[in-house]
């Protein structure tokens, strides 16, 4: 009787609770406005030359950023409202309109070109960086693969074939447009997900060694890839040509010193250093604010990466598999792109063309990235409903059998 009383109670409590408060994660969303207004300064100020010289405004970049962060916060309040279990049923078809995306940007009238590079769809008068939205839907996918197939994933080197064959797939799109630096963190950030999936360490091993190796034949069998394997080798041989960018880069951080020349006071940020505003904001950062600036910008990213995989840790204890890939999916990605977009600030890594995520100027970019966030607000809010249901259901349980 107690157990069949206790099994209605159990479906009253999780009924109930999907339809309960709200749980707002408050230092997720802390550490995102922290990084995203600390940007918003250093985009400001990085930008100023070059936005009097190309717009005569001077805080064009201001406007644009402002705007991109309010249309970003809007996606975020519209993905927080997506229950997570229907992503998970329609992760197929999310997957299929990843690779039309990814193919689409490659057919001559529809792909818009930029650099040699065509990665853009011209949506009216706003170019759409297509591998930005295609990224998350194939990690949404190999999220829901990894909990669909756990068993397969941890028992057979086949069932993490599939998958990897997947992020394969997806990264020679990237490599057409041509985007290394994309195609890189896809495929690094997928792996991160099936290895926390359970994938066995030798099979894991044995397709890092291949993924090493493949991406190393592709760095040398391109020209332009190994011309900039050249300029990370050795900058200084060729300051004013290969290697202008990362010698303009060591020069402005090692400016910096221990505190900055102070916010605006940047001299690499006056046309010398290219892209200061995008992919060279944290040398900017670094010359402006100095050691205690950089330290600072850590801390915030590892905070937030502690705190993904925090959330990911009690969607796991909730029962709640495929959302807990998904949170410790964007922790892996932050930590990644950061990772390699500040490595190739410093000159520890090859020049990739991969913004600082919620801090740099790219419209696609850090719209797609508070998406992202509130995606993993809505996983904190679905495992606080859970943990919190069967804690109740644990009580009245309790209750029941003491004869209250």
């Amino acid at each position: 009787m107690n157990s069949t009383v206790a099994g209605s109670t159990m479906a009253f409590a999780r009924s109930n609770g999907r339809g309960g408060a709200v749980h707002i994660d408050t230092v997720t969303i802390a550490l995102v406005l922290a990084i995203s207004l600390l940007g918003l300064v250093m985009v400001t100020s990085a930008s100023v030359s070059i936005a009097s010289k190309e717009s005569g405004e001077t805080f064009y970049y201001l406007e644009r950023q402002l705007l991109l962060m309010l249309l970003g916060g809007g996606c975020a309040a519209l993905v927080f409202c997506i229950r997570t279990e229907l992503l998970e049923r329609l992760s197929f078809p999310l997957l299929i309109t990843a690779l039309l995306l990814l193919f689409a940007v490659l057919v001559p009238g529809l792909g818009h070109s930029v650099n040699g590079s065509r990665r853009w769809l011209r949506i009216v008068s706003f170019n759409f960086q297509v591998s930005e939205l295609a990224r998350v839907l194939v990690l949404v996918f190999i999220a829901s693969y990894a909990a669909r197939r756990e068993e397969e994933l941890r028992g057979t080197f086949l069932g993490l074939a599939k998958p990897l064959g997947l992020l394969c797939l997806a990264g020679a799109f990237l490599l057409v447009e041509p985007d290394f630096g994309a195609a890189t963190v896809l495929f690094a950030t997928g792996f991160g997900i099936l290895f926390l999936a359970g994938a066995r360490l030798r099979y894991v091993i044995a397709m890092t060694l291949f993924a090493v190796a493949g991406f190393g034949v592709l760095a040398v069998s391109s020209g332009y890839r190994m011309r900039r394997l050249k300029a990370f080798l050795d900058p200084w041989a060729d300051p004013y040509n290969t290697g202008f960018q990362l010698t303009q880069s060591l020069i402005a951080i090692g400016r910096g010193q221990w505190f900055g020349v102070g916010l605006g006071e940047s001299v690499q940020k006056l046309f010398y250093l290219p892209e200061a505003h995008t992919d060279f904001l944290f040398a900017v950062l670094a010359e402006e604010l100095g050691l205690a600036g950089v330290i600072v910008t850590l801390l915030l990213f590892i905070g937030l990466i502690w705190r993904s995989f925090y959330i990911a840790r009690l969607a796991s204890d909730a029962g709640l598999r495929f959302q807990a890939y998904l949170a410790a999916g964007f922790g892996l990605w932050v930590g990644i792109q950061a990772f390699i977009n500040i490595g190739v600030n410093m000159g520890v890594l090859p020049t990739k063309g991969l913004t600082l995520p919620l801090m740099s100027y790219g419209r696609s970019s850090l719209i797609v990235s508070l998406a992202w966030v509130g995606l993993l607000l809505r996983v904190y809010h679905e495992a606080m409903l859970e943990n919190r249901g069967s804690v109740t259901v644990r009580h009245r349980s309790s209750s029941l059998e003491r004869g209250e």
